[in-house]
């Protein structure tokens, strides 16, 4: 069986997501962040070398990194679910998006934390800051026009992947200055595998 070990307020929230949206049957072990640092605990090096969150063991593997933990459920447990054909050119988007969500988006939103603890010494690098989400904000909002989700009317992994950009958004940046991907975000927070993950998971910041 599937063992997500799980961070709380971390990317591992969409990993059982995934799984409630799936109906796999899993397990979950779970980890506190420490209250001051707000750093994953030790234990979870115990798991993985990293020590960080999402990972996930399944009969003896162990699966780091949201991308290929997604990847891989779907691929070995989803029976073709919530993923295109992988001979079609939605498959190449869909792909893309799942390496876009971390590649790309999150970076200038974690600089931005990062610098605004660095006080008036981090005020130089805001401006160049503020742009690149905006850039890449304003680039999932226009993909998402006339369409429910990343690829079209129905969800996928890459929505799942993607989620916590969205979600990270609104305590970043002004999330309703992209009215799409706002409603993408609380589209997807009313689904029911959605708030069936926040039963399971726990307490989590960035739900509505």
């Amino acid at each position: 069986m599937i063992v997500v070990h799980h961070l709380n307020d971390s990317r591992s929230q969409r990993i059982l997501w995934l799984l409630e949206e799936l109906q796999i049957p899993y397990d979950i072990r779970h980890y506190q962040r420490d209250a001051t640092t707000r750093f994953a605990p030790p234990e979870l090096k115990a798991v993985h070398p990293l020590g960080k969150s999402p990972v996930i063991t399944d009969d003896g593997r162990v699966v780091s990194e949201s991308g290929a933990i997604i990847d891989y459920i779907i691929r070995r447990h989803g029976q073709g679910r919530l993923q295109p054909d992988p001979a079609t050119p939605d498959y190449d988007e869909y792909v893309q998006w799942l390496h876009f969500a971390e590649g790309s988006a999150m970076l200038p939103l974690l600089l931005k934390l990062y610098v605004s603890r660095l006080g008036s010494a981090g005020a130089p690098l805001s401006p160049r800051i503020e742009s690149e989400i905006a850039n890449h904000l304003g680039y999932i909002d226009k993909a998402l026009r006339g369409r429910d989700y990343l690829l079209g009317a129905e969800l996928t992994g890459a929505d799942i992947q993607l989620s916590f950009v969205g979600e990270i958004a609104g305590a970043r940046a002004d999330r309703l200055a992209y009215p799409e991907l706002d409603a993408w975000v609380r589209r997807f927070q009313a689904r029911p595998a959605y708030r069936a993950a926040l039963v399971r998971g726990g307490p989590y910041s960035y739900a509505a």
